[in-house]
């Protein structure tokens, strides 16, 4: 199934009406035309009654970024030395939480699990799902938008710990029209990967 990218009218809107607040969120002067956002692949179950037992609902944390990463904008690996940014490419928020979202709606919609917010998981430490995004941006070397996210699965307390990385990568040639698609189905590989590994 081709996972479908939203474009945020309605937040592209707003920019336009107060640019100047908006702008120095997104780090820079320009607002752009519109903002790009992450959408699950798979379709959606409906409403589902769900119950867990103690100890056995997921959490999603947000990764670990690293700097380059802790932006609305797009990095570019130009070489080993060298990121830039994707021109005219921006996200509605940072890839962080976005991939988060993204990662604890494509569990609950392909498991039998009970997905928690972070900020519910005082209601059962269960099982953790947290770890490092890696990568979420373009190779120019290569031609590649890439998803690498290497997670780690806690459960019992965090007396059982697991770890595993996962890397999706799909051709683009660099500008916000291929790229943001590209991420946007790499990202969601990664997801589906991830929970069929947490299972269901």
């Amino acid at each position: 199934m081709t996972p479908l990218l939203r474009f945020a009218g309605p937040i592209a809107l707003a920019a336009s009406l107060a640019g100047c607040s908006l702008g120095g969120l997104l780090g820079g002067g320009k607002v752009p035309t519109v903002l790009y956002d992450l959408t699950p692949s798979v379709p959606v179950t409906g409403a589902v009654t769900r119950q867990a037992a103690a100890g056995s609902a997921v959490t999603v944390r947000v990764p670990v970024v690293s700097k380059e990463l802790r932006t609305t904008r797009v990095p570019v690996q130009v070489n080993a030395v060298q990121v830039a940014y994707v021109e005219d490419l921006q996200w509605v928020d940072t890839p962080d939480r976005l991939f988060q979202n993204l990662v604890s709606e494509t569990m609950r919609r392909t498991t039998g699990r009970v997905v928690l917010d972070p900020q519910q998981a005082g209601l059962d430490p269960g099982i953790s799902v947290s770890g490092q995004l890696q990568q979420f941006g373009f190779d120019a070397q290569r031609g590649v938008a890439v998803v690498r996210y290497d997670a780690a699965l806690a459960s019992n307390g965090g007396a059982s710990v697991q770890t595993r990385s996962f890397r999706a990568e799909l051709p683009a040639d660099g500008t916000a029209a291929t790229v943001a698609p590209a991420l946007n189905a790499a990202a969601n590989q990664v997801a589906i990967q991830v929970a069929q590994w947490v299972g269901g």
